[in-house]
C-alpha cells in the first residue's frame, strides 16, 4: 500500500551522467544538518566495481556517507550489477530478472513515517529499470514528489521540458529542477537556467561546477541555491 504521508524525494535526471548521485548527496547532507532522519536509497545500481566483500555501489556508498546513515550499505542497495548498462538489462546478463515490486519493497523496508525517504534512479526518468518497468514506474509506486537534474550544457532546454512532461504526465508532483553544471567550461551565452525558469513558469536550482579532485566531499560545498530550497523543504516536512 503507498503511504501518501511519507515525506521524501525520487531524484531522477533527464539522462544519465548528469549529476544525480552529487546532488542527492548534497539533499541528504542537508537534510540531516536540519535534524531530519534521512533514509538514502539506491534500490539498484549497475556499473559496480568488484570489492573484497563483492560488487561495491559506488553511488549508493556516497549516498550512505552523505546522510551519516546508520544503516548497511545492503540496505540502502541490495541489488548491484557490474555490467555498466541499464539496471533491467545488466540484470538480464548477470541471469538475474528484477521485478517493480521488490524495488518498491527495499525502498521502503525500514522507513518510518517520519524519516525523509530519499530515493535516487538509474539513468534517466524513462530508463529501464526493472523487467518492464522504467524509473518513471517506481516514482509513480512511491508516490514520491520528483526532483529533476538536468545538465547544464547544449540541449538542456529541450531535454529538461520533455522529462518535466513526462514526469506530470505520470501525475506526478514536479518538486523542482536542478541545473546542474558538470564541465567546467560552458558558454556564457546559452543562460540555461534563465531560459528555462521562462519556459517552466517556476525558479530553476542553478549550481556551481565542483571539480571531482577537489579534496572534500562533493555534500559539503553545496550551492546556495540548494541549500536554501532546503531550508524550505525542511521547514514544511
Amino acid at each position: 500500500m503507498v503511504n501518501v504521508n511519507q515525506r521524501g524525494l525520487f531524484v531522477t535526471g533527464t539522462d544519465t551522467g548528469v549529476g544525480k548521485t552529487r546532488i542527492s548527496a548534497i539533499l541528504a547532507y542537508l537534510l540531516k544538518q536540519r535534524g531530519l532522519v534521512v533514509r538514502p536509497r539506491k534500490p539498484v545500481e549497475s556499473g559496480c566495481l568488484t570489492g573484497e566483500g563483492g560488487l561495491v555501489p559506488a553511488d549508493a556508498t556516497t549516498l550512505h556517507a552523505a546522510a551519516g546513515s546508520d544503516e548497511l550499505l545492503a540496505q540502502i542497495c541490495p541489488y548491484r550489477f557490474a555490467s555498466a548498462l541499464s539496471p533491467e538489462r545488466a540484470a538480464a546478463l548477470a541471469g538475474q530478472s528484477l521485478t517493480l515490486d521488490e524495488l518498491t519493497v527495499v525502498c521502503r523496508q525500514g522507513v518510518a513515517e517520519s524519516d525523509f525517504l530519499l530515493v535516487e534512479g538509474a539513468g534517466g526518468f524513462y530508463s529501464p529499470l526493472a523487467a518492464g518497468a522504467l524509473n518513471a514506474d517506481l516514482a509513480v509506486a512511491l508516490a514520491l514528489p520528483v526532483l529533476l537534474v538536468t545538465s547544464d550544457r547544449l540541449g538542456a532546454i529541450n531535454q529538461t521540458l520533455l522529462a518535466v512532461e513526462a514526469i506530470r504526465s505520470r501525475g506526478l508532483t514536479l518538486a523542482a529542477v536542478v541545473l546542474n553544471q558538470v564541465a567546467a567550461d560552458i558558454d556564457p551565452h546559452m543562460h540555461n537556467a534563465t531560459e528555462l525558469s521562462r519556459w517552466l513558469g517556476e525558479p530553476v536550482l542553478a549550481t556551481g561546477y565542483q571539480q571531482a579532485d577537489s579534496g572534500k566531499s562533493a555534500w559539503l560545498s553545496p550551492c546556495p541555491a540548494l541549500t536554501e530550497w532546503v531550508d524550505r523543504l525542511a521547514g514544511s516536512s
